[in-house]
């Protein structure tokens, strides 16, 4: 093997093997285990959110495909309906070209033309975290199967009159004039205004007072509303309003979605530009005035004065004109809610248009009862609370987009508005039998993104075709997704998955926490915290990391910004961490909790694990490669190989627990604990005093054995999380273990032996470490160099530790550096020595010859007098006011925790002393 570990020399090098075999592909043998994989974006490339949840999936997949289960992965993309035809329109805009200047069928065919040439980057990105999809079953949301299943569902859920076309309130984005989803819609609270506004009485000279952010929205109120128990109110209802400017009359109704605390209680209602309004509008039957046009211009249903302005603009000349008017009452700063398009970074308005809807109501019935029946379980379960709360308010959803690319809806007009639904225009001639002369137009909308998404899990496998794949893998095992996307996604496929499979699309849905920095903030590139996994994997120098961040902006201007942030947060660039590294941080970081901090302190951390992986191994080749190995499990075993063999049978039965609850925070802990902690830092060295010894071959040989036998199911435990490591040093370990096979990734994955469960061995060997520890604590606070040898005086204690000592005082001796070790008779004299207990046994390390008392006092002291100097320091600043009130909560914190840790040091130096003394 080489001297260091190099991720760059193996990863590429393994991956091509695998994929080139046919290893990720289903076997056909076992109990069949299907995972999907949420479909990325066409558009995408590999961000950490990805990275996380397909290390946790690829971690399942290999888990299960070593287990002996007929596994399959299934990839594929999304089709990303606003974001790829948003990138494909820049080009054209580059060109100086629209797409309207193409045409709708020329501008598709370059959408298609992009997807070709660059829409696949993001699959090479996904083969470098190590993903073992099965490649060869690759689809795409607007492949052929999966039109035909879009345009299924479409057509039949129409006919049971399930999808209908009307006219509702939807999220309009006026930049990309189409109506968006909830969750293409990003609310953050900006500074704006609260305006207060009379309105006059029709009957006599009074008035009422609202208070809006929207004033120009004023021109769509077709009422006010109150509370109906505001008594302030209560000769008012009924009555009615002069509406300023729009010169209409509008009642005044009772409705008790008012707040009676906001404001003056009285509320504007706009049924066609709000959506609460809307509500109160159907419930009283208000007339829906739309005052806006698609580009959110104002239309010809207000004065003719504000016709054709911008929104904001008309907004600033209504402010003008009642102020003139004299009705404009105060204007309040106030902190606004303000809805903008993730894509186009526009506000949003609820805007009145025709759309296609599902009437999401009847098709939540039975999805909400498979959940509460335990059909399918949510993990952690928490997470069926916000399921349920949205289930059981679930309103139509609208899922006609004013797109090009995209699945377009199947539904064609005649010239007087009929409307016929059908796979193609043949079709629908042939079943209505419609004259040759009648003109057909289709529809220009087409799907939601989320419409095609909500088949993935069924759709990918064949159906509507009754395939084998179909039949063998579906229902899925486990849908791996996040917390963001439950109602959009999520419960599309439960709801759809039961609808036209009759099934459950999967039996258990794992939600993962969102990718956070070290100091729980979003990533993002205007923070300069956002991380490529990439990067991470290869590392980048600090000058190209400002380039590759600022070179695609679409905002120029946020340069200087983002490469100020970016070189406060990597300074010095990435450096590279490997594969392996990044899964195994990705693993340990995967808590229950809604967020994931990511620290890189953390992969520095994995990746010196993979060091001493690396490095362990090539201690256990030295000592046996040359020497050759025995495959008898039944060789005669010293005390150290039973003990490593028993914990490590407690290791495996955790292994296949934390995998199982989807515990992967815990399943990389029990790993790392033991492979660092028990085989590396105490096994290893337990078997020097066995293998440096001339005269025990057989021990040797039974060592030599365990050695590999460990390392070889250690690899295969670990295998899942970190694939390229394991492989690499399993092809050189799974022979001398007598293996045959020609991968890890197939071969079996360990089962826990509880023959080989040793209460005895463990036992002695923790009692062993005490005793070493012990030892090794007194050189540290003693200052006694670790190469120099020492004599250790073992006294008291019970019988059972005057036998351990006596059995084992070849490994004490070796591993402690002893020079001579004893065990004291009741009667004896014992010297000036340094103290440590291991239960009633006490050891005495002789201090004679070994330290200056004096001077390790004086040094003692002077190191105190240092410390207690900090210590005042601290003390004095903590209880400074000015600093506890105003500094930021971390950096008190901070301080908080070096005085505690200087107090405990100052502690341990006095009772150092007084040993001394």
């Amino acid at each position: 093997m080489e001297k260091t570990y190099d991720p760059k020399q193996i990863e590429q090098h393994w991956y091509n093997i695998w994929e080139d075999k046919g290893y990720f592909k289903p076997t056909g043998k076992g109990k069949p285990y299907c995972i999907m994989i949420p479909p990325p974006n066409v558009t995408g490339t590999l961000h950490m959110g990805h990275g996380f949840q397909y290390a946790l999936m690829d971690t399942m997949i290999r888990y299960h495909r070593m287990k002996g289960d007929n596994t399959l992965w299934q990839v594929g993309y999304d089709h990303a309906g606003i974001a790829t035809q948003m990138i494909v329109e820049r080009q054209l805009q580059k060109q100086g070209v629209s797409r309207h200047d193409l045409g709708r069928e020329k501008f598709v065919e370059k959408v298609w033309q992009w997807r070709e040439e660059s829409g696949n980057l993001i699959n090479q990105q996904m083969r470098r975290i190590g993903i073992s999809v099965d490649w060869e079953r690759e689809r795409f949301t607007m492949d052929q199967g999966l039109s035909e299943a879009v345009q299924e569902v479409f057509i039949k859920l129409h006919e049971e009159g399930l999808i209908y076309r009307g006219k509702r309130l939807v999220n309009w984005d006026p930049k990309l004039l189409t109506a968006i989803s909830d969750l293409e819609v990003i609310s953050q609270e900006e500074p704006g205004h609260l305006w207060h506004i009379q309105y006059p009485l029709t009957e006599g000279t009074g008035h009422v007072t609202i208070a809006t952010t929207r004033p120009e929205t004023l021109l769509g109120d077709v009422a006010v509303a109150v509370h109906p128990e505001d008594e302030r109110y209560q000769s008012l209802i009924g009555k009615s309003v002069k509406l300023p400017i729009a010169e209409r009359t509008i009642p005044i109704i009772a409705d008790e979605f008012v707040e009676q605390g906001f404001g003056s209680g009285c509320v504007k209602i706009t049924p066609a530009h709000d959506f609460n309004d809307y509500q109160v509008g159907k419930t009283h039957d208000l007339p829906m005035i739309n005052i806006l046009t698609p580009n959110a211009a104002l239309n010809d249903n207000v004065p003719e004065d504000y016709r054709g302005m911008d929104r904001f603009d008309a907004r600033k000349k209504i402010i003008r004109e009642l102020d003139d008017l004299n009705l404009l009452e105060k204007i309040e700063d106030y902190m606004v809610k303000i809805p903008r398009g993730d894509r186009s970074g526009v506000v949003v308005e609820p805007y009145l248009t025709d759309q296609w809807f599902v009437k999401a109501e009847v098709l939540a019935k039975k999805a909400t009862e498979v959940v509460e029946q335990g059909l399918i379980k949510f993990v952690p379960d928490n997470w069926s609370k916000t399921y349920f709360q949205w289930m059981h308010n679930i309103e139509d959803w609208c899922i006609s987009r004013q797109l090009w690319w995209g699945h377009r809806i199947p539904a064609w007009y005649d010239t007087d508005g009929n409307i016929y639904v059908g796979p193609n225009e043949s079709a629908i001639r042939e079943k209505h039998r419609l004259d040759p002369s009648t003109q057909l137009h289709q529809d220009d909308d087409v799907l939601d993104t989320w419409f095609s998404s909500a088949l993935w899990p069924f759709s990918t496998l064949g159906w509507p075709h009754n395939s084998e794949e179909l039949k063998t893998f579906y229902p899925t095992a486990v849908l791996v997704t996040g917390f963001d996307i439950i109602f959009f996604w999520v419960a599309r496929m439960i709801m759809f998955g039961l609808k036209f499979t009759e099934e459950i699309p999967f039996h258990e849905v794992y939600i993962t926490g969102l990718v956070k920095d070290s100091e729980g903030q979003k990533m993002s590139k205007s923070k300069g915290n956002v991380l490529d996994p990439l990067d991470l994997i290869d590392g980048i120098k600090l000058e190209d990391l400002l380039k590759k961040r600022t070179s695609t902006l679409l905002q120029p201007q946020m340069a200087d910004k983002i490469t100020q942030e970016t070189k406060k947060h990597f300074p010095d660039g990435i450096p590279s961490y490997g594969t392996d590294a990044l899964r195994f941080t990705y693993c340990a970081l995967a808590s229950t909790g809604r967020d994931v901090r990511f620290e890189l302190s953390r992969l520095e951390g994995y990746r010196n694990f993979c060091n001493k992986i690396w490095n362990a191994t090539r201690y256990v080749l030295m000592h046996t490669e040359e020497h050759g190995v025995s495959n008898n499990d039944h060789l005669p075993l010293n005390l150290s190989d039973r003990w490593i063999l028993s914990k490590l049978q407690s290791v495996i039965k955790k292994v296949h627990e934390h995998i199982e609850h989807y515990r992967f925070d815990l399943l990389a802990q029990t790993l790392y604990e033991f492979t660092w902690n028990e085989y590396c830092d105490w096994y290893l060295e337990l078997t020097k005093p066995i293998l440096f010894a001339k005269d025990n071959p057989e021990a040797q040989k039974a060592t030599r054995h365990t050695l590999v036998r460990v390392l070889e199911i250690l690899l295969k435990l670990l295998h899942p999380i970190m694939p390229f490591i394991t492989e690499e040093i399993w092809q050189k370990i799974g022979p001398m273990a007598g293996k045959t096979g020609k991968t890890i990734m197939l071969e079996r994955f360990p089962e826990s032996d509880e023959t080989q469960i040793d209460s005895d061995a463990e036992q002695t060997v923790e009692w062993l470490k005490q005793v070493i520890v012990g030892i090794r604590n007194i050189r540290g606070e003693m200052n006694i160099a670790p190469s120099k040898p020492i004599h250790a005086i073992f006294h008291k204690g019970t019988e059972t530790d005057r036998q351990r000592i006596s059995e084992n005082k070849t490994f004490i001796m070796t591993l402690a550096k002893l020079s001579q070790a004893n065990y004291a008779e009741a009667n004896e004299t014992l010297p000036q020595a340094a103290t440590s207990l291991v239960g009633e046994m006490e050891i005495l390390i002789p201090i004679e010859g070994l330290i200056n008392v004096d001077e390790e006092i004086a040094r003692l002291k002077k190191e105190l007098d240092k410390v207690s100097n900090d210590l005042e320091k601290s003390t004095q600043k903590l209880s400074n006011e000015n600093f506890t009130a105003r500094a930021p909560a971390d950096v008190v914190k901070k301080e908080q925790d070096r005085a505690a840790e200087l107090r405990y040091t100052k502690k341990q130096l006095v009772e150092k002393i007084a040993s001394f003394k």
